[in-house]
């Protein structure tokens, strides 16, 4: 599956601005003529008093979102086999499977987290790999204390859910989730081996 436009952009960016915005400014770039030179107040800064703040500020929000995607893109090359995206959240597997503890490992050793879709989009997601693979997948949803109920992992309650018909029957047995080649989940015994699926 090709990568989605912006991956190519934002890489662009990323490698044009950070190289210079490391060593302060930007690197053999010659100052806006409309700004060079303001003797009457003995600079030459290339830019007018009080604009140098503004843009400092700007442009370090700009790296510091650019460097949060970086880091999200890097988890995602290294898994390096397939990428879907839902809104903001970008989703990749590496083809290979394990337990969910081992799924939940790799996930962050990557930079992200396990598949948690907390919407139709997120599951459907999530699910193109699940078909891809004809195989299941774990899900970030795990028991709560209260029998034959779940959570996401973090612990609060599940805002959307896609269970299987008469599931969840695990009756406190059973306490990972994975998703089923038609999208919906069942409650299942964590030490089985399924497909890492990571979001970013």
């Amino acid at each position: 599956m090709p990568c989605p436009q912006w991956f190519h952009q934002v890489l662009g960016v990323a490698f044009f601005l950070l190289p210079c915005c490391a060593q302060g400014k930007p690197a053999g770039t010659p100052p806006l003529s409309g700004f060079a030179h303001l003797p009457e107040d003995g600079q030459d800064e290339g830019f007018l008093p009080g604009f140098v703040s503004l843009v400092d500020n700007k442009m370090e929000d700009i790296i510091c979102q650019l460097k949060k995607r970086i880091s999200r893109l890097e988890g995602v090359l290294h898994l390096d086999k397939r990428i879907t995206a839902s809104g903001g959240k970008i989703f990749a597997t590496n083809g290979k499977q394990a337990d969910f503890h081992t799924t939940v490992k790799k996930c962050k050793e990557a930079g992200g987290s396990i598949a948690t879709p907390r919407n139709p989009g997120e599951n459907d997601a999530i699910l193109y790999f699940v078909k891809s693979f004809n195989t299941y997948a774990y899900l970030g949803i795990k028991a709560a204390l209260i029998p034959n109920k779940f959570q996401f992992l973090d612990g609060t309650q599940l805002s959307y859910t896609n269970w299987h018909s008469k599931e969840p029957s695990g009756k406190g047995k059973e306490e990972c989730v994975e998703m089923y080649t038609d999208g919906t989940w069942n409650d299942k015994r964590c030490n089985q081996n399924r497909l890492i699926v990571c979001q970013f």
